[in-house]
């Protein structure tokens, strides 16, 4: 096995390592990527159904305000298009099915009410809670002893807005309120802009789609980066000495100056580092826990929603699903409806097959639709939390008192060796926008670092 000597080397070709690299690359940095799977892009991943329709079942939107990714798509020369949104949304709630358009469901004007003033008290905390430094804010140690849900019990009246506020989490975070810090909670809400730019669909995170499906954006970045990528290379073991970091991998063995692990702090736990991470960043890894997410998705001939009235956007406490989106090519050649598992559903389900669940989860899509889509023709579903590489998704979550224990280590150099990684960006982190600007972060501090390199 020979020795490679680069300028950087780069652990992990999700989009944010990618991103790093080309930063790098382009300011004449020698590097290398070395990538665990056999492919690049972490948690963004085509799929194919039937004879060829493509689908994300990892990260899928772009945000109104994604301005990384909808630069990097025109730089790649990708289309993006607008979600599907035309027609009638469906609530299933609480044992009641309604049906409304536009952003606001017909749920009575105490519901609406209380959602409303929760949203607003939610965005008004946030603005209290930096998304550089969440564990400086005032009162972080009694927002992060908090939970959601304790929060959700306290400043919520009604149990449908409470139950409605608990759903939209389980896909946001992929955990259930109970599950996350209400610190957390904020730093995300913060970093996005707003709790309605998570949760929206026109102006916010679910807006629009990229033609051909999301991997494209990290397939890319890697084409540009030619040999420079490795794939099924994971790194075991990472050594500081002096100014020398070696990277010992499978089948490689690398030098460089810097490194850069991008991967999620619970997977970047497995590497071996010597000298070993400080006691906080060894924290980490405990506390910032990868969210749980399956995505399915269910192929027809045709969007026969659309001509029944019906957007395909859904949401329902009954499960396993608890939302539903039109995941259709954009020319409409065939129907395509993705329900997200999320939090503890996701572990309601561990114990069944695959066929088990698919019938679970068509069941779900019947009640919401009808007796049309219990028969699909191909069908595909990703347990993010069974892939090897991610542990979970879409991202990772702060339980109680994780930020104020272990936050500050979350982008702190330790030594040579730096932080990529959607959860590290401090706008939209979990998102690929997050991915980018982490990416970007981290190639900005080696550039400023080692300046005479190159």
């Amino acid at each position: 096995m020979g020795r490679d000597l680069v300028d950087v080397a780069v652990v992990g070709a999700g989009l944010s390592g990618l991103r790093a690299a080309r930063a790098l690359a382009d300011a004449s940095r020698e590097v290398v990527v070395l990538e665990a799977r056999d492919r690049v892009g972490g948690r963004l991943l085509n799929a194919t159904l039937g004879d060829g329709v493509t689908v994300d079942v990892g990260g899928q939107w772009v945000g109104d305000d994604h301005e990384r990714v909808r630069g990097l798509a025109g730089e790649l020369g990708l289309e993006i298009f607008l979600q599907f949104g035309e027609g009638k949304n469906v609530v299933d709630v609480a044992g009641t099915r309604r049906l409304y358009k536009g952003t606001i469901p017909r749920l009575g004007p105490r519901v609406l009410w209380d959602i409303f003033i929760a949203r607003r008290r939610l965005d008004r905390l946030a603005k209290g809670v930096s998304a550089e430094e969440p564990w400086a804010a005032d009162r972080a140690a009694d927002l992060d002893g908090q939970t959601l849900a304790a929060w959700i019990e306290e400043n919520v009246r009604t149990p449908m807005a409470g139950e409605l506020i608990g759903l939209a989490g389980r896909t946001v975070w992929g955990a259930g309120p109970e599950e996350l810090s209400m610190l957390h909670v904020l730093f995300y809400v913060n970093s996005a802009g707003s709790f309605d730019k998570l949760i929206d669909t026109e102006g916010g995170a679910q807006q629009d789609r990229l033609d051909g499906g999301a991997q494209q954006l990290p397939l890319g970045l890697a084409e540009s980066l030619g040999e420079r990528v490795r794939l099924s290379t994971p790194a075991r073991r990472i050594e500081q000495r002096g100014e020398v970091v070696r990277v010992l991998a499978e089948g490689a063995e690398i030098e460089a100056r810097r490194v850069i692990v991008a991967a999620l702090p619970a997977i970047a736990a497995r590497i071996e580092f010597d000298p070993p991470l400080p006691e906080q960043r060894r924290q980490l890894a405990e506390r910032l826990r990868p969210g749980r997410l399956s995505k399915c998705m269910a192929l027809y001939e045709e969007p026969f929603w659309r001509d029944d009235g019906f957007t395909g956007e859904a949401v329902t406490d009954a499960g396993p699903v608890t939302l539903t989106f039109d995941s259709s090519p954009r020319d409409g050649s065939a129907g395509v409806l993705l329900g997200f598992v999320g939090g503890p559903e996701v572990g309601d389900m561990d114990g069944m097959g695959e066929g088990e669940r698919r019938v679970a989860v068509l069941a779900c899509f019947e009640r919401l639709f009808g007796p049309r889509v219990a028969q699909p023709t191909d069908y595909v579903e990703q347990v993010w939390s069974e892939e090897e590489w991610s542990g979970g998704g879409p991202t990772s979550n702060f339980g109680p008192g994780g930020w104020t224990a272990a936050g500050p280590s979350l982008r702190e150099p330790a030594g040579r060796i730096h932080w990529a990684g959607t959860e590290t960006a401090t706008v939209w982190s979990g998102y690929m926008e997050g991915a980018l600007q982490a990416g970007d972060r981290a190639a900005a501090e080696i550039l400023a670092a080692e300046p005479g390199v190159g």
